[in-house]
């Protein structure tokens, strides 16, 4: 659908409306509605019983996760992007995982990690050399088996110019060990006039024929960039040997770690790489990355196999960070880490937004796992903390949309503070719905006798505090009906995309699996107000 204002842009902000009212778009059924509309009447779009079917991971039989390279080839070939438009990171896997009860990890020194690229397919005549690692999910128990990964390199092409398509391959010359050639395309330049055309979102995606379906009306839409919102391989809800459960802690309660089966990586990659290795992929973790071992360690597949722009963006950790694309600045912060006011990376959260600078990114756009606006009884009021110690942080500097998964439902928020509704909150969305292994969510809170035990909420992951204190307006722990600040929510599995269309209006598309790759299940443009709520720095409670 087309955007109505795009002429009208340069005229103050009433003067737009006036113009937009009258627009023949506005009394038609095309019309889209814009937060300037709402706050919007709570909707609940009613459950389609026919997707309550069991989700099915793909088996490692299937030819798309299947191992198609030789010897030292390079496989799980992925982009992410560095911190600006000028450089972009390169990774891939070369050798083969071991897994049993003895393994002996690859040497990354006995092969180079190279990425030759240019602007033109036949002429790749630039090259930038980077660093490669191996890592492994190890078990000090008898009977379990331990992995060690296949050498995985990462490197760093700088120098890049804006929206500019590159052609690459990668690999090791010497040993006749390169890929074939790839292409993507840079980010535009940083400026309120530029973004990419468009991002696709989507959180909790495994490795299903449900994650098959999205992954491919995804890759419809053409997307420039794609943002993971958490919960990448599920390999958790495996043990060592490969026997799977929709619910781990339900079938193997006696094991004694919580064991992971490495090679769902491994599958979950050779899947992806079709798309990849042509857009950038910018995931943060989720829950189901933590995989304990040995030494308790954490987050060892997730913090190996893809590159961050952590360094970058000046944070200590691949569990939080900063970049820009065009005209907007993502941050991604990391729910199972310390996040209390104390702690490393809210100063680093201080410190990143105090370098915001609006005037060459409009657009704030934050992202982490688990949600602190969702009204579905699964993990509800779960990051209860998280929310006390950082949302008026994220508030006071005018945090324009806000992502989330954890929840295995799509919901939008009217904007939203406190719980209050409030014009200069941000949208939350939690997008939980792209297809994993456990249950799609379709209990709401606020139906009777769906309410959690409020000390049963706290999760142990994140600290394990109670600060589920500010309750309802009529003192519970739930409401009684669907709260204010839910405008729309749907349990379906899908993915959304995201569309700056200038420095002030975004449009935001929901898409159904079930659907057609065409139709919509939730569109509306998300408009920043930025002279009724200050940009920058503004005070709390004074919008």
């Amino acid at each position: 659908m087309a955007f109505h204002c795009d002429s009208i842009t340069f005229l103050g902000l009433p003067l737009l409306l006036f113009f937009c009212l009258l627009s023949p778009a506005s009394s038609s059924d095309d019309y889209i509605p814009t937060t300037l509309d709402g706050p919007f009447v709570p909707v609940t779009v009613p459950l389609d019983t026919s997707l309550r079917g069991k989700a099915i991971d793909l088996p490692h039989t299937d030819p798309r996760v299947r191992r198609h390279v030789t010897g030292f080839e390079p496989e799980q070939i992925s982009l992410s992007l560095s911190s600006d438009h000028d450089s972009i990171w390169v990774s891939w896997i070369t050798g083969e995982f071991q897994i049993g009860k003895n393994v002996k990890p690859l040497d990354p020194t006995t092969i180079d990690s190279i990425v030759q690229f240019g602007t033109l397919r036949h002429s790749l005549s630039h090259e930038a050399k980077g660093h490669s690692l191996v890592y492994s999910q190890l078990y000090p128990f008898d009977g379990l088996l331990n992995y060690t990964s296949g050498i995985i390199h990462h490197v760093r092409i700088t120098g890049l110019k804006p929206s500019t398509v590159y052609y690459y391959r990668c690999g090791d010359p010497s040993r006749h060990a390169m890929s074939k050639i790839h292409h993507f395309r840079t980010m535009p330049i940083s400026r309120p006039s530029s973004y990419p055309g468009r991002i696709a979102v989507v959180g909790d995606l495994g490795l299903t024929y449900n994650t098959t379906d999205t992954i491919s009306h995804l890759i419809h839409n053409s997307p420039d960039l794609v943002l993971l919102i958490g919960d990448v391989s599920y390999a958790n809800l495996y043990l060592t040997n490969g026997t799977s459960s929709d619910c781990y802690s339900c079938s193997f309660p006696e094991t004694p770690i919580h064991e992971t089966h490495q090679p769902r990586w491994d599958y979950w990659g050779r899947f992806m790489e079709s798309l990849t290795s042509k857009v950038p992929f910018m995931v943060v973790e989720g829950n189901h990355e933590i995989e304990l071992q040995v030494e308790n360690k954490t987050f060892e597949a997730y913090s190996s196999r893809f590159a961050f722009p952590f360094k970058e963006s000046g944070s200590s950790s691949t569990l939080y960070y900063s970049f820009n694309a065009g005209g907007i600045h993502f941050v991604m912060l990391g729910a199972y880490i310390d996040f209390d006011k104390s702690g490393e990376q809210y100063e680093w959260l201080k410190k990143d937004l105090a370098k915001f600078d609006r005037s060459v990114t409009p657009w704030l756009v934050v992202s982490w796992h688990p949600p602190w606006y969702s009204s579905y009884t699964a993990h509800y009021r779960e990051a209860e903390c998280m929310k006390e110690a950082m949302e008026e942080l994220l508030y006071s500097y005018g945090t324009d949309i806000v992502f989330n998964g954890h929840v295995h439902a799509y919901e939008r928020s009217n904007r939203v503070y406190n719980y209050e509704l409030d014009p200069c909150g941000p949208v939350y969305i939690v997008i939980g719905d792209g297809g994993n292994r456990e249950k799609m969510a379709i209990e709401h809170a606020d139906e009777p006798g769906k309410c959690p035990e409020p000390l049963a909420t706290p999760d142990p992951a994140m600290g394990g505090k109670f600060c589920g204190w500010n309750f309802t307006t009529s003192g519970k722990f739930c409401w009684d009906r669907q709260p204010d600040y839910s405008a729309l929510r749907e349990s379906s599995f899908g993915h959304g995309i995201l569309e700056m269309k200038n420095e002030t209006w975004a449009l935001w598309t929901w898409y159904r699996n079930q659907d057609s790759s065409s139709k919509v299940g939730d569109q509306i443009y998300i408009v920043r107000e930025p002279d009724r709520c200050p940009r920058h720095n503004r005070l709390v409670n004074h919008c």
